[in-house]
């Protein structure tokens, strides 16, 4: 891509995989063009919390208003397919596309509410050998790494997507981020599936963005390190409500890296470079 998309409002989405009914750990921060501070958004919920059909719902109301948008989730949008030429090898069914991919994560996660999609890994589910998670090791899980995930581990490393237990989990959250993008994908710019559009989701990797901003990300709780961070992304410094959990300052550093990554055609372009990222997608700012 030689020239960079341009967007009218940058959304960090710091996701969550929770089966709670309230999602205290989504949090939404916004950056408009230009330099100025990042800010968080209220949910819907009670408390300005919000549920991840919210999130959807702002999406949607985006796409109807014709707003040029740019949406970073904290989420793997696929599972790694190059390693072993499958995302689930050794067992059925046989999935060849991403479609394919959040399509059956949608069917085996049934009826649960808020596109919650714990029944991926229960027992009985033809893919549950594949996860870690709270009913133990599947017979296949292994430690297995997108090209993306890999070229990230030169800065900081994400952790395995097929773990859906412990601190670190992202296997969830990613479960029901896929279920969202289901239900978007027709719609919305699923980059790199898609090329940019009026609205355009991305993958986001919010420590990354500390750690190439030179700034340690377990210090988040210090005001100092979230405006050097900010700073090294050519935005203000933030002047909002505390940042009091790793969440809030999370989703505020994403929104300002994806304005200012956003403007880096390199960015854009890395993708068409790693032929695996046609079917395991991208970390935005990855190249």
């Amino acid at each position: 891509m030689n020239e960079a998309p341009t967007f009218d409002r940058f959304l960090g989405i710091d996701w969550s995989g929770s089966k709670a009914a309230r999602l205290p750990g989504l949090r939404v921060a916004e950056c408009l063009p230009g330099r100025g501070a990042p800010r968080l958004l209220d949910g819907p919920q009670r408390g300005g919390l919000w549920r991840r059909l919210d999130v959807l719902d702002l999406l949607e109301r985006e796409l109807a208003a014709g707003t040029r948008l740019l949406a970073g989730f904290d989420f793997a949008f696929a599972y790694a397919y190059a390693d072993r030429g499958a995302y689930f090898p050794g067992t059925g069914p046989d999935v060849v596309d991403v479609r394919a991919l959040w399509r059956l994560v949608e069917i085996l996660a049934g009826e649960s509410d808020d596109v919650y999609a714990g029944a991926v890994y229960a027992p009985g589910s033809p893919v549950a050998e594949h996860y870690l998670s709270p009913l133990g090791r599947g017979a296949l899980y292994t430690h297995r790494q997108r090209r993306a995930e890999q070229l990230c581990a030169a800065v900081t490393s994400p952790h395995p997507v097929f773990k859906c237990i412990g601190a670190a989990n992202v296997g969830t959250g990613s479960l029901a981020g896929m279920r969202l993008l289901h239900r978007i994908a027709d719609r919305a710019a699923v980059w790199p599936f898609a090329p940019p559009g009026p609205v355009t989701v991305v993958e986001i990797f919010p420590r990354r963005y500390f750690r190439a901003a030179d700034q340690d990300p377990r210090a988040w709780r210090d005001p100092g390190v979230i405006d050097a961070t900010l700073a090294g992304y050519a935005s203000v410094a933030y002047d909002g409500p505390d940042l009091d959990t790793e969440d809030k300052a999370d989703a505020v550093i994403s929104a300002a890296a994806l304005r200012a990554l956003s403007g880096d055609p390199r960015v854009w372009s890395a993708p068409a470079r790693e032929p695996a990222s046609r079917l395991e997608g991208w970390i935005f700012g990855v190249t």
